[in-house]
């Protein structure tokens, strides 16, 4: 698994697939770039494009970086990793704070960036994101450990949709799956990561973006629910926008193909 010395740190990529329309895709919050090999990485791989997975600083085997980052410095690491690779540009896929990275690369370096997909997207908080940023760091600052079996389910209520839920056998699918991998939220650079919420507002700045868009919230998200897409995508000029039934905030892994489906068709290399 290749890693680069990029921007003083070592950043962990995977590269997949060939073409000449090259593929980075950015993860969110607390996951590493594999999370993209279960089912986009393969459609892509497939439809002709070269796929690269970037791990973003905080989660091993990229450095962790405990003692703090913004969005900015993971912004600067996929822009030294595009340049690392010798690519002229590439398209841009980012989920939650992943498609705040993309936004931020194509904003400072559009040059770079062919075309941008920003899933699971706000330019901006609210009221109640900014009252449960503020609660998780506190109970993280009181020292405050919820058991795994806590966590597991919390993630899945906040993460998944209603529909993927009522089927008692796939919830505890995702139940045992959140409980197995999640830990207990203790990770030294996922702390780093979730401290740097609440991020700042900047739907301004991304009014100003003029590389070709598409903004896919997912129906059912509770994190980021669709009217932040849809107020981010009738922001940018010539954005498309598309919002995906019966999935939450884990949209991609909750309907694949039609997240896959959405993206290949924004690239013009779906299939019929």
């Amino acid at each position: 698994m290749p890693t680069a010395h990029l921007n003083s740190i070592r950043v962990h990529y995977e590269d997949t697939g060939s073409g000449d329309a090259p593929v980075l895709m950015i993860m969110g919050t607390g996951s590493g770039g594999q999370a993209w090999h279960l089912h986009q990485v393969p459609a892509l791989a497939a439809a002709g494009h070269r796929v690269l997975t970037l791990t973003n600083r905080g989660i091993p085997p990229t450095d962790e970086c405990v003692e703090g980052f913004t969005v900015m410095d993971m912004a600067d690491d996929a822009i030294a990793l595009i340049e690392h690779l010798g690519l002229p540009s590439t398209h841009l896929v980012g989920t939650s704070l992943g498609a705040r990275i993309a936004a931020e690369v194509a904003l400072g370096r559009p040059e770079l960036t062919n075309r941008l997909v920003l899933m699971a997207a706000a330019a901006r908080g609210d009221r109640m994101r900014l009252a449960l940023s503020a609660a998780e760091r506190e109970m993280q600052e009181a020292g405050i450990v919820p058991p795994p079996v806590y966590r597991a389910a919390v993630k899945a209520l906040t993460h998944l949709s209603p529909t993927t839920l009522a089927d008692d056998t796939t919830a505890g699918e995702w139940l045992d799956l959140f409980e197995l991998y999640d830990g207990d939220g203790t990770a030294p650079g996922v702390r780093a990561q979730e401290r740097m919420q609440p991020l700042p507002a900047r739907l301004n700045a991304y009014a100003s973006l003029r590389v070709p868009t598409k903004v896919i919230s997912f129906a059912d998200d509770l994190v980021t629910p669709p009217h932040f897409g849809a107020e981010l995508a009738s922001a940018i000029r010539g954005a498309q926008y598309e919002e995906i039934p019966a999935c939450g905030h884990f949209g991609y892994l909750e309907r694949p193909e039609a997240v896959n489906r959405s993206i290949l068709t924004f690239f013009g290399t779906a299939t019929p």
